[in-house]
Formats: structure tokens, sequence, C-alpha cells
């Protein structure tokens, strides 16, 4: 079996569950992750023989891809921001749109030294790790409630960033330990947002296998952590600091009229690629 084969092969099984391009790209996932290439070297490899070891360890994974669990758990492994980030079923599995709101943020701080950023929610600890390989001279802190998610999150530090710093605390019930008021330039989440009454529009790899604490809110206050929040951020913000959020597209007017109850200035929603808005930002006042 060739690399192309092998490929083909897992594509045509995960069709049975998977739409042929989404079956498509898990299954260049897999053979590019077993064989340790990146996607120019799997094309430009294609009709190389694959050894029985290689084909076996892809017909093991198989039942629990065609059982919906997501193929980043089963490699353990996601793609962002150009990292090779670990993830377990603690952690989210980071998104193109967190990728989005990351771009955000170093566009909006290009050129700045020096600068201090909390991300609250952090999970996989996909957005400090980025920032503080993007923001030059930054100190950078990535906070979440769960010891196992914050495990996995200073793996991923260790390897990618080591002077990202990891704070245990519940966000709702305590403020981040050791960050003074007005310390911070930028005050970045993506809190969970997903109203319980829209599970049932969620896809079963997810609902099955993602942490609920890290996607749900209740229907009758699904801005509760937006809430907070920005509560917080007018309170340990610097003046002219900056609030990024990932948000619930359904909810974008709610959210900028928040921002702008808490007092923040040019609270701005904005779309995605795709043009639906999932990113809001704004600022503290000077």
């Amino acid at each position: 079996m060739t690399v192309r084969q092998l490929t083909d092969y897992l594509s045509q099984q995960l069709q049975t569950l998977y739409q042929a391009p989404e079956a498509a790209s898990m299954a260049a996932l897999v053979t590019e992750h077993l064989l340790q290439f990146d996607s120019l070297q799997r094309r430009m490899r294609a009709t190389e023989s694959v050894s029985a070891e290689i084909q076996a360890q892809a017909e093991a994974l198989l039942p629990r891809l065609l059982r919906h669990e997501p193929v980043q758990y089963v490699l353990g492994s996601a793609h962002f921001y150009g990292m090779e980030l670990l993830v377990t079923p603690a952690t989210l599995i980071p998104r193109p749109e967190t990728e989005e709101l990351v771009a955000l943020i170093e566009q909006e701080q290009a050129g700045r030294r020096g600068l201090r950023a909390l991300d609250v929610g952090t999970g996989s600890g996909c957005i400090p790790i980025a920032l503080s390989r993007l923001l030059p001279d930054s100190q950078v802190w990535g906070l979440d409630v769960s010891a196992e998610a914050l495990a996995v999150a200073q793996q991923n530090g260790q390897r990618y960033a080591l002077e990202v710093q990891w704070l245990q605390a519940d966000i709702l019930q305590q403020d981040p330990p050791g960050i003074g008021p007005n310390s911070l330039d930028i005050l970045v989440s993506n809190p969970p947002y997903v109203r319980q009454s829209e599970q049932a529009l969620m896809r079963p790899n997810v609902l099955a296998f993602e942490p609920h604490t890290a996607l749900f809110v209740p229907d009758e206050d699904p801005l509760v952590f937006y809430r907070r929040l920005a509560a917080l951020g007018r309170q340990l913000l610097m003046p002219g600091g900056a609030i990024y959020f990932e948000i619930n597209e359904a909810l974008p007017t709610e959210t900028v009229a928040l921002l702008n109850q808490h007092g923040y200035r040019n609270a701005q929603a904005l779309p995605d690629l795709t043009g639906r808005p999932r990113m809001v930002r704004a600022t503290n006042p000077a």
C-alpha cells in the first residue's frame, strides 16, 4: 500500500460518517501523523510504500474515528497557528475561529513591546502560547478552572513558550491570583457560550467527547461569563487596554451592548472569514 492508497482507504472508510471533503481531510491528518509528514511531504511522496506496521496502526485508529471521536483526540494533537499542540478530552479542540481571534490581537497590537496579557478559560493553552510567541517581550498568563486542562496547557507551554504562567481559578467566584488592578494591556477569552438549547444543533463528535463545562451556558443567562469578564476587565485592564472575546454568533448585539453598559469604548462585533459575527473587541476607557 502506498501513501496515497492509505490516505484514500482511510477516507473511504470515514465517508460512512462524514462528507467526502471532511473525510479526506481527516484521512490526510491521520496519514501525516503516522508517517510524521507534513502535507507537502504526503503529496510529494504519495507513491512511496507504507510499512505493514503503519498500516496496522491506521487500522487500529479507525474504530475510534468511526465512533465519532474527534480525530484530534485520537491523534492527541491539533494544529494551531503553526504549532502542533497536545489536546485531550480535558480541553476543547482549538478552532479556526480562535486562530482568527489571535490574528486580530496580533494585528491590533503590532509594534508594541512588553505587553501583559491574560487569557481566561485557556484549555490547551493555545491563545496565550500563540500570543507569547507573537508579542515581543510580553508577559502572558493562561487561566482555567480545570487542573486537567492546565496540565495539558503546561505541556504545550514547555514545548513552545516556557515563559507563559498558568493560573487555576474559578473566574465566576475568584479574581485571577497574582494579577493586580490596572496591570493588563490585553484580556482575552473564548469562554463557554453555547446555550443548552443549542445542543440539538451540534455534531455527535462534539457532544459526546468535548468537555461540556467549556462549552455550555444556561439559556436563561447565556452571557454569564461575558458579564463577569467585562467587570473583571474594568478592574484589571490599564486605561486604553483592550478586551477580546470569541462569541456565540447568535448574540453579537447583546455582547456588544454588555460591554457598552460596562463603560467600554469602541465595542464592536467582527466577522470571521465566513462572514459570521464570531469576535468582539473593545477598549477600556483612558
